[in-house]
């Protein structure tokens, strides 16, 4: 395994992180004893496998289910100064309710303290605020950390560039865990911010969020050849030393071994992504046309500054990921958590085209004729049932 230093907590951080939401029995709170046991001997053994190549971090969160009392099973049995463990806890009015939920979480851990906690879920202004003021969370988490059961502290967001990086120039916190992928790089000002104050950069979900690589579809397996597009995705992102580590949300044992394949390629990074960076961009050219492919987002408003909160450009996006990369599954699941997803994945689908007018909000766009056919062509496309986040199913 690599490793690299994790910002200011100068922990030795594997490249690849032990993500937890993918191998818990449930999306709910459980007893212990109703897992069954093929359940909890698939965690274990997948933790295990994790600690045997060197994932020696262990990521979860209270809202992940089952997966913090199942955890509780096998961390004890661990050599516990080995590992680094990471909870998250939303921020929430009542900071003395985040407490008792971190405590909750430390006890389901079967923990004495844990080496990572995340506020999670700073996705907007008032998130930001429960942390951050007077009497809030983050002065909670500061608490627990003079108590010996906190060591660092940081923060997980599925939030707006902005509202990020306003987060991160507080300068309040040790670590961010944020969205950033070849799919997705709106993020990156909020990783260079967080570099210049020397904070830690937790990757999340670059093969799930990041265009369900566990399942991709035979273009982009086609495009990012001689690779798999989840080693490509994992080799464009940690090819940026700003990025300490990537989080594998592994189901089961095995699911590690297609990421370790990265691990060799990393030092001939600059010979093997060009190629396969331009294949992509030249395949997207070729069907959405080179002026949209290069300024289809520029001077987009915002969801909220949108009649009807449409939010213009995850749709679009959405929709060129489907039309260039035949991304239709990936393209579905996030269009239709628009209006489902609360905070987490915020403004609405385009399917009321008729019932608003954009020409104002899109004044300053180069494309403001052609953005409200593209909204009604993804609406028409990605339209489907409607989905609900994994926590709320």
């Amino acid at each position: 395994m690599l490793y690299r230093r994790f910002g200011r907590t100068n922990l030795q951080m594997p490249v690849f992180s032990c993500g937890g939401m993918r191998y818990q029995f449930k999306w709910k709170d459980i007893k212990i004893e109703e897992v069954p046991q093929d359940q909890q001997d698939n965690l274990e053994a997948t933790i295990r496998r994790a600690v045997e190549l060197g994932i020696n971090h262990i990521e979860t969160a209270r809202g992940y289910g089952s997966s913090e009392i199942q955890l509780g099973q096998i961390l004890p049995k661990l050599e516990r100064e080995k590992l680094i463990v990471q909870t998250k806890v939303s921020p929430v009015a009542d900071a003395k309710e985040f407490r008792k939920t971190f405590e909750k979480s430390l006890s389901y851990l079967n923990l004495d303290y844990v080496d990572l906690l995340g506020l999670h879920g700073i996705n907007n202004a008032e998130k930001l605020n429960f942390s951050l003021r007077d009497g809030g969370c983050l002065e909670v988490a500061r608490e627990l950390q003079a108590e010996g059961k906190v060591r660092f502290i940081g923060f997980s967001t599925h939030g707006s560039t902005a509202t990020i990086t306003e987060a991160i120039n507080s300068n309040q916190f040790d670590y961010v865990n944020l969205h950033w992928y070849y799919i997705n790089q709106w993020n990156w000002p909020a990783i260079e911010a967080a570099n210049k104050l020397d904070m830690g950069v937790f990757i999340i979900s670059p093969s799930n969020k990041g265009g369900l690589l566990y399942k991709p579809s035979p273009k982009l397996v086609e495009l990012c050849h001689p690779l798999s597009p989840m080693v490509f995705n994992d080799l464009f992102c940690l090819n940026h030393p700003q990025v300490n580590t990537l989080s594998i949300g592994a189901a089961k044992p095995s699911d590690f071994d297609e990421h370790l394949k990265t691990l060799e390629l990393l030092e001939k990074a600059d010979q093997i992504l060009p190629p396969i960076i331009a294949k992509l961009e030249n395949a997207a050219i070729e069907v959405l046309g080179e002026d949209w492919f290069r300024n289809w987002d520029v001077n987009l408003p915002t969801w909220e500054q949108t009649p009807g909160n449409i939010n213009i450009q995850v749709v679009l996006w959405l929709l060129n990921l489907t039309l260039a990369y035949d991304m239709i599954e990936y393209g579905k699941m996030r269009y239709n958590l628009l209006g489902n997803g609360n905070d987490w994945f915020p403004g609405n689908q385009a399917d009321k085209l008729d019932q608003v007018d954009l020409r104002q909000c899109l004044i300053n766009s180069p494309h403001a004729d052609k953005i409200p056919q593209m909204l009604a062509k993804a609406n028409q496309v990605l339209k489907g049932e409607e989905v609900k986040r994994l926590s709320q199913s």
